[in-house]
């Protein structure tokens, strides 16, 4: 006999995995990049590369800029993006010393505590291992806090070469002065005029 779980959708959703400590908590939206470029293979030909890179942002607009500013630090010369599409990648494990990035598709059952029917649910993740066998073990490593029992129905190699994450920083032009700067002296002022 199964052992099932009872979680409403709100309830998985706010336990977010319960994922490994080195991993973000909040939702991130994934959008996979291919980019062309010629690249000098082991034998010194230059042959022309496509290339997938995963980047987390807010739109395909912001994809796009940060791929090109990504790219336009790693390739020497011209090269294209040739698309940008939303990833069904929900989450990224990187480990150091990872080869190649592995994608692993999880699937769990869920019960809808109001209706009772089961509903089956699956995600695909990546994650840096050197062989298929490591991406198994990190996969579980990294989910072992996860509330529900789950299966790794396929485990393979992704064709993404690298991820970028969202960094959050934005540059402050030179005729602004960041808001951090102000609170100490708004403190001092109300400080003084309570002395009043």
């Amino acid at each position: 006999m199964k052992n099932y779980f009872f979680f409403s959708v709100l309830e998985l959703h706010q336990c977010n995995y319960l994922r490994h400590p080195k991993s973000k908590r909040h939702m991130k939206t994934w959008f996979t990049c291919k980019v062309k470029y010629q690249k000098q293979d082991d034998q010194g030909r230059i042959k022309n590369v496509t290339e997938a890179y995963l980047t987390d942002a807010l739109s395909f607009t912001e994809a796009e800029a940060r791929i090109y500013e990504e790219m336009g630090q790693r390739v020497m010369g011209e090269f294209i993006v040739t698309s940008i599409t939303k990833s069904k990648i929900v989450d990224v494990f990187e480990y150091p010393g990872g080869d190649v990035f592995y994608q692993v598709k999880i699937t769990y059952l869920l019960t809808d505590a109001d209706s009772g029917k089961e509903k089956k649910v699956s995600n695909l993740m990546i994650i840096h291992a050197e062989n298929i066998s490591q991406a198994y073990d990190r996969i579980h490593e990294s989910l072992n806090n996860m509330l529900v029992t789950f299966a790794l129905p396929e485990i393979k190699e992704s064709p993404v070469m690298e991820v970028f994450h969202h960094t959050g920083e934005q540059k402050i032009p030179d005729n602004l002065t960041p808001l951090s700067e102000f609170e100490g002296e708004v403190q001092e002022t109300t400080e003084d005029e309570q002395d009043i």
